[in-house]
């Protein structure tokens, strides 16, 4: 009989696929497109091809960690029994913190969305609303959460297909849109395909990791599953072909349907090719689509939060009330807590400037960059200890060159990160995180320690 004190596993199959693919797809591919392809061209898509091989290399060393113990339910779990505890305080609190600015930046959204078709009513009460609903729906069962993620989903994959089946109509029927005919060619007529030079082609890294930060998030869910050794290693290798689908596909189309010149960076390329053909409605539907992808954003950082509390709770390093689980089996103090902070960034939305809030969010992306480094390093750290893996049938493959690999990508990302202003800032107070982490740790569980002596003490310890 399953203990009390474990996590429900109500999340279907069909849920975590889905998930998954919510996952890789951001809002930005809905809005900000336009403004990534003008920055750097057709070679966009090259840019998500490599991008998406990393991240899927990235999945698969944490899948092959997840199902090598399917009784730990996080990562988290992971770098606490290989690296210590110390590194699995600031690897769960810098997730938390993630997950925390991409709710903070999603809820905003939201209310913006809503105030779309809604004008007079103040920006705060959707957001109000939307937390609230998501918050009663996570405290019921993780069953409900899985669901409202399987139809946020579900509405992002619809838009995406149609885009791209409307596309492919437009060049078998030779469609002459107002910047021209539809062809494959405007994506090297107009410039080549690198029109924007190395640079351009450098810089558009940032923009393409920053789309899949999250994508990690199957890895949580995969501990609620009914079966994680059948779910887990569809959903991951199916990442390539979704990668290809959703975003090859889409952004294929949209620079085949206009030349990558004539694209706004203003408005959304979906509503462009949908009022094309004649769809009225065009902005009112992408609309609706990047309105569930930031609820489904909101929803996913309230479900992820929670979890990485309560690991941090069993670990230690939280209060121990966050461990406690409802009558459902969901984390119901962890749910609140999460949501409270959450919170606190609409009442922030007021009162601190935007640019603020973009550092944060920057911050974000680069502690997102941390984790995935986290994932991999633990996994060396995992086939190290376990040098007989031969029982494992999910492995990362050509390791450990494609491990080297990932970590020499991460670090070009953020090299890149240091070339563009807005993003430099961020990368400059990032270390403060990390810092005031590694002292609240210090003064919490090291007092009798040199405070900087050894900073990851636990590093390399195989509790």
């Amino acid at each position: 009989m399953e203990s009390h004190e474990e996590l429900d596993r109500g999340l279907k199959n069909r849920h975590v696929q889905l998930i998954s693919i919510g996952g890789a797809i951001g809002t930005g591919l809905f809005l900000g497109s336009g403004k990534t392809i003008q920055l750097t061209g057709p070679s966009i898509l090259l840019s998500y091809t490599i991008t998406g091989c990393i991240i899927f290399l990235i999945m698969r060393a944490l899948g092959e960690l997840m199902l090598s113990n399917l009784n730990y339910h996080s990562f988290l779990d992971f770098i606490a029994d290989y690296l210590g505890k110390k590194a699995a305080f600031v690897t769960g609190w810098t997730y938390w913190f993630c997950w925390i600015a991409i709710a903070m930046a999603d809820l905003t959204a939201s209310g913006l969305y809503v105030s779309y078709w809604l004008p007079n009513i103040p920006q705060w009460l959707p957001e109000i609303i939307a937390l609230v609903l998501l918050l009663s729906l996570n405290m019921v069962a993780v069953g409900l959460f899985g669901e409202m993620e399987f139809w946020f989903a579900l509405i992002k994959v619809v838009a995406i297909i149609a885009l791209i089946v409307t596309g492919a109509l437009m060049l078998i029927t030779g469609f002459k849109t107002t910047a021209g005919p539809v062809s494959l060619s405007n994506l090297w007529r107009h410039g080549g395909f690198f029109p924007k030079g190395g640079m351009g082609f450098a810089l558009s890294f940032q923009m393409a990791t920053f789309a899949f930060c999250g994508v990690e998030l199957v890895g949580l869910i995969g501990g609620e599953t009914s079966d994680p050794g059948k779910v887990l290693p569809k959903a991951i290798n199916n990442i390539p072909l979704r990668i290809i689908l959703f975003y090859l596909g889409s952004l294929l189309m949209i620079m085949s349907i206009y030349p990558w010149t004539s694209l706004s960076a203003e408005q959304s390329p979906f509503v462009q090719v949908f009022s094309e053909i004649g769809i009225a409605a065009a902005a009112s539907i992408v609309n609706l689509v990047v309105l569930s992808s930031a609820m489904s954003a909101c929803n996913s950082a309230i479900y992820s939060t929670s979890r990485m509390i309560r690991s941090l709770a069993q670990e230690g390093s939280a209060p121990a009330s966050f461990k406690k689980l409802t009558r459902h089996r969901v984390p119901g103090n962890a749910l609140v807590f999460s949501t409270l902070v959450i919170f606190i960034a609409v009442i922030l939305n007021f009162f601190v400037p935007s640019r603020i809030f973009t550092i944060i969010s920057s911050i974000a992306t680069i502690c997102f960059i941390f984790i995935w480094g986290m994932i991999v390093y633990t996994h060396m750290r995992y086939r190290k200890t376990n040098p007989q893996t031969k029982g494992n049938t999910f492995k990362l493959p050509l390791f450990p060159y494609t491990s080297y690999l990932v970590f020499a990508f991460l670090l070009f990302v953020l090299f890149v990160l240091a070339l563009a202003s807005d993003t430099r800032e961020a990368l400059i107070f990032s270390p403060i995180w990390f810092i005031a982490l590694l002292l609240i740790y210090h003064f919490k569980y090291e007092r009798n320690k040199p405070i900087f002596g050894r900073i990851f003490h636990h590093f390399g310890k195989h509790h």
